[in-house]
């Protein structure tokens, strides 16, 4: 039994008439807060800073790049670059920018329940016995901890 050979010149190609539609573009849907809020809250769930950034220049086009870049304060031609990708974005521009296109960030629990048992292993402790026995009860310097800054910047 001899075995057959795969050629790809043997496959059919199929050609798609692709006139008479265009790309898509999100900036055409994006005419309400409601679809905005919803299109950037999507985005954001990724975790994906430059997908984030691709969803806010959908939105600045819905609305116009240089109403949004005038509303936050920021220079058009720095927006672009913004949006190009690639550089990293203050955390601060990422405000001003959603508060010009009309949302805000907010904060909410995370509802898997993961997360929710990692919470009850991150509470703080009671002090210890030793920080305890001083008096005023405040901890020594040896035993009390210096916060670490957690901020991150989502771009420069």
């Amino acid at each position: 039994m001899t075995e057959a050979k795969f050629n790809p010149k043997d496959m059919p190609i199929l050609e798609l008439n692709t006139s008479g539609t265009s790309c898509y573009e999100a900036s055409r849907f994006l005419d309400n807060p409601e679809a905005i809020s919803a299109y950037l809250a999507e985005s954001m769930k990724e975790n994906d800073p430059e997908l984030l950034m691709r969803a806010l220049s959908e939105v600045a086009k819905a609305q116009g790049v240089n109403k949004v870049a005038k509303d936050a304060g920021v220079n058009r031609e720095s927006l672009y670059k913004t949006f190009k990708g690639g550089v990293k974005t203050r955390y601060d521009t990422i405000r001003k920018l959603m508060e010009a296109v009309g949302v805000e960030l907010t904060v909410q629990p995370i509802a898997s329940k993961a997360a929710a048992a990692s919470w009850s292993d991150a509470q703080p402790r009671k002090a210890s016995k030793a920080a305890a026995a001083k008096p005023g009860g405040r901890p020594t310097a040896k035993a009390a901890t210096k916060p670490r800054a957690t901020t991150r910047h989502v771009g420069a």
